[in-house]
């Protein structure tokens, strides 16, 4: 156990460093910039990744974090372990599987979750406003493989999301959309794009889709900036994909047009996927 600890924390400390350039400076009269730096995190299962989730925001304090994939119906979500760190939360779970959260330094308003006039059992969406910004939480469907059901149910449920989204930009120009999308939107966020050609997570109709939100007046808040090479947000548990850095980027974060100009850095941070019993995805963040 103490061994374990150990790592984490040094971990965590390389976390530090790797976000020291994503922290508030002091402006030169003195007083501090106003910066918002948000981030996303699927985190397969908040139960189990819960400490790592506190550690990472002790950490990295951002002002909204967006949970995927926490697993849990509202009763059982620890409100009480994220108070105690000074962070708010407005969720959407169920039992096992789905489950999205938005975790916030100041209390949201206007939460809607679900997408409107879209019947679906499953808790996948999440929007709360901050001050004048939309914060849009998404999980994406899987789609499972292009000739099955719920690949199709993929396909029609990112066009309702791309329908209600249309329409919270007019009530909210300035929108943030987070989340897993689990969609590679390009041949370079594919660590070997031929063997994944035709593949779920980077079929033609589901990067298509991709484009038509960004049509609406999204921007990918990655590709704002120079990268490097082979940067992904999601490796397989399996064939030891991390370390091989056999990777996809499928969490993205998209600006609407107003944020692009306030839209300071955006980076990935892979040293919660080098922990015990990581989640297979890492976190994405944006400072604004």
């Amino acid at each position: 156990t103490r061994h374990r600890r150990l790592s984490e924390d040094r971990a965590i400390s390389r976390t530090r460093y790797a976000f020291n350039s994503l922290r508030r400076k002091p402006s030169r009269s003195g007083q501090s910039n106003r910066t918002m730096k948000l981030a996303t995190w699927n985190v397969n299962s908040l139960k189990v990744r819960l400490p790592q989730v506190l550690d990472w925001l002790a950490a990295n304090p951002v002002d909204v974090l967006c949970l995927q994939e926490t697993k849990q119906q509202d009763s059982d979500f620890p409100q009480a372990e994220l108070q105690a760190i000074g962070y708010h939360a407005v969720f959407s779970g169920q039992k096992d599987s789905n489950g999205v959260a938005i975790l916030s330094r100041e209390p949201a308003s206007d939460v809607q979750t679900g997408i409107p006039d879209f019947a679906d059992e499953q808790k996948r969406v999440i929007a709360a406003t901050f001050g004048d910004i939309r914060v849009v939480c998404v999980y994406v469907p899987n789609g499972q493989s292009v000739d099955s059901d719920k690949y199709q149910y993929k396909l029609a449920w990112l066009t309702a999301l791309r329908d209600w989204l249309k329409q919270e930009l007019t009530r909210y120009p300035k929108l943030v959309l987070l989340g897993d999308y689990n969609i590679a939107p390009e041949d370079r966020d594919v660590y070997d794009p031929i063997a994944w050609q035709g593949n779920v997570l980077v079929s033609e109709p589901e990067r298509q889709q991709f484009k038509n939100i960004v049509r609406l007046g999204l921007h990918d808040s990655f590709r704002l900036f120079e990268q490097a090479e082979k940067s992904y947000s999601w490796w397989d548990y399996r064939m030891v994909a991390f370390r091989r850095n056999h990777g996809l980027r499928i969490d993205h974060i998209l600006v609407s047009e107003p944020l692009v100009a306030q839209c300071k850095s955006c980076a990935i941070d892979k040293a919660p996927r080098k922990l015990e019993r990581p989640s297979d995805h890492t976190p994405v963040v944006v400072e604004l």
